[in-house]
C-alpha cells in the first residue's frame, strides 16, 4: 500500500498566486470562479480557421514584458513568464522575502513544478524558423528551453534560491504530484520552504492538430465557445485545451505558526495509482482512480465520510466523466451522494499538466471563503453522472476537509486531501 507523508513535520500552504483564463491573479481567479465565468474563446495566438477545433481557454491579457526583458523573451517558452508571474504573487502572499534569507536558508528553499507539454509549443515555433529559411530568428537555447527541467531553473535563478529545483511531468497529474513531492521534502526535513505548483501552455498549431487526431477535444462549439466545456452534461463532446499557472508556497506548520503566517490549508494526504491499461484511456471499472482517492484519505488518517467536498478532474469527455463518477461512488459509497463537487475545467478548460494545481487553487479558495464554485454548462446531466456537481451557480458551504482528484494520460491517478488548520 502506498503511504504518502513519511516525516515528522506537517506541511501547509501559506502563499498562492495564479495566471488563469478567467483572471490574472488570485482575486480575479476567485471572482471568475464564483461568477461561473468561462475562459473559453476563439484562439487568438494563431489563426485556427484551418482546424476543426478553433477554440481554447487562452489567457487574453497576459503581458510577457512585466516578467522578462525583450532578450529573454526570445529564449524561453510561454510557461516561464506564466510561472514567474504566479510565483511572484505566491511568494509575496506568503510574506517570505527570499532576498532577506541567509545563504543557509536559501539552500533549504526549493522549487518543484509540474508540467505536461512544458516547452513543446516553443520547440514547435523554433523548428518553424529553422526549417523555413528563417534560422536566424531561432533561439540558441532551443534545446535547454524545450526540456522540462529548465522551467524550475528559471524560478530558482529569479528568486536566488539554491534548494532542489525539479520538474515533474506525469501528464495531467503532473502538478498534483509536484506539490506532493515538494511537501514530502518539507515533511522529511530536507527542505524548509518550497515553491510548488503547475504551469502549462499547450496551445499551438502542432499541439492542436495532435489533439484533433486523438479526437478528444470538442469540435462542436466553435460558434459558442463559452458553452464548449461541459463536464458531466448529457451533450458533452470532448474537452477544451487551456493554459495557466497556479503556484504555491509550502512550509512546515511550525514555521508558519512561529511567524504568524496566513495558512490556506494543510496538505494532509496523497494517493497515487496507475490503471496500467492504455496510453490515454481509463479502464472503465474506475477501480484505480477510486483506490487513489481512498489511499489519500487513509494517508490523511481519515475516513471517506470526513470529506466535505471534491474537486473533480471532469474533462468533459464522454468516458472520463462517467468513469470518474463511478470511481467516486466506489471510493465514497453512500457518502458520494452527500457532498458537493465541482468540475473547474468547465470554466478554465484543461490546462494539461497544471490541472491538479488549478483544482487545488479552486479548493483552497472555496475552503477559505465558504463558497463552493460551480460546474457550468450543466443543464442536462448525463444519467450516468448523478452526483452533486454544484450545477451552474456557486453556493455557500463550509469546507474544512476536501479532496482534489486528478487523472492523467497513461491511466495515472493522483488524489490529494487538504485540511483546514
Amino acid at each position: 500500500m502506498f503511504q504518502g507523508f513519511a516525516g515528522p513535520r506537517r506541511v501547509v500552504i501559506t502563499g498562492f498566486g495564479c495566471v488563469t483564463p478567467i483572471g490574472i491573479g488570485r482575486e480575479q481567479f476567485w471572482e471568475g470562479l464564483k461568477a461561473g465565468k468561462s475562459g473559453v474563446r476563439r484562439i487568438e495566438s494563431f489563426d485556427p480557421s484551418a482546424f476543426d477545433i478553433q477554440i481554447a481557454a487562452e489567457i487574453p491579457d497576459f503581458d510577457w514584458k512585466a516578467e522578462l526583458n525583450a532578450k529573454d523573451r526570445q529564449h524561453v517558452p510561454r510557461t516561464v513568464p506564466l510561472a514567474l508571474a504566479a510565483a511572484r504573487e505566491a511568494v509575496t502572499d506568503s510574506g517570505i522575502d527570499p532576498n532577506e534569507l541567509s545563504p543557509e536558508d536559501k539552500g533549504r528553499f526549493g522549487v518543484v513544478l509540474g508540467t505536461g507539454g512544458g516547452g513543446l509549443s516553443f520547440t514547435e515555433k523554433q523548428f518553424g524558423f529553422w526549417f523555413s529559411g528563417n534560422a536566424g530568428k531561432g533561439s540558441i537555447y532551443t534545446i535547454p528551453a524545450s526540456t522540462h527541467g529548465g522551467l524550475s531553473s528559471e524560478l530558482s535563478m529569479v528568486f536566488g534560491i539554491h534548494g532542489l529545483s525539479h520538474v515533474i511531468s506525469t501528464g495531467c497529474t503532473s502538478s498534483t504530484d509536484a506539490i506532493f513531492y515538494a511537501a514530502q521534502h518539507i515533511a522529511l526535513g530536507r527542505q524548509d520552504t518550497m515553491i510548488a505548483g503547475g504551469v502549462d501552455s499547450p496551445i499551438s498549431p502542432g499541439i492542436l492538430k495532435g489533439f484533433e487526431v486523438m479526437k478528444v477535444c470538442t469540435p462542436d462549439w466553435n460558434d459558442e465557445p463559452t458553452r464548449a466545456s461541459r463536464p458531466f452534461s448529457r451533450d458533452r463532446s470532448g474537452m477544451v485545451i487551456g493554459e495557466g499557472s497556479w503556484i504555491y508556497v509550502l512550509e512546515s506548520l511550525g514555521s508558519a505558526t512561529s511567524r504568524g503566517a496566513k495558512i490556506y490549508a494543510e496538505i494532509a494526504g496523497y494517493g497515487v495509482t496507475c490503471d496500467a491499461y492504455h496510453r490515454v484511456r481509463l479502464e472503465e471499472n474506475g477501480i484505480e482512480p477510486a483506490r487513489a482517492m481512498s489511499l489519500a484519505i487513509e494517508d490523511a488518517g481519515m475516513s471517506a465520510s470526513d470529506i466535505q467536498y471534491v474537486n473533480l478532474h471532469g474533462t468533459s469527455t464522454l468516458l472520463n466523466d462517467r468513469i470518474e463518477t463511478q470511481a467516486v461512488k466506489i471510493a465514497f459509497g453512500d457518502h458520494a451522494y452527500k457532498m458537493p463537487m465541482s468540475g473547474t475545467k468547465s470554466q478554465i478548460g484543461h490546462p494539461q499538466g497544471a490541472t491538479g494545481a488549478a483544482g487545488i487553487g479552486a479548493t483552497l479558495l472555496a475552503m477559505n471563503e465558504g463558497i463552493i464554485p460551480p460546474t457550468i454548462n450543466l443543464d442536462q446531466p448525463d444519467p450516468n453522472c448523478d452526483l452533486d456537481y454544484v450545477p451552474n451557480s456557486s453556493r455557500s458551504g463550509k469546507i474544512e476537509v476536501a479532496l482534489c482528484n486528478c487523472i492523467g494520460f497513461g491511466s495515472k491517478n493522483s488524489a490529494m486531501v487538504l485540511r483546514s488548520v
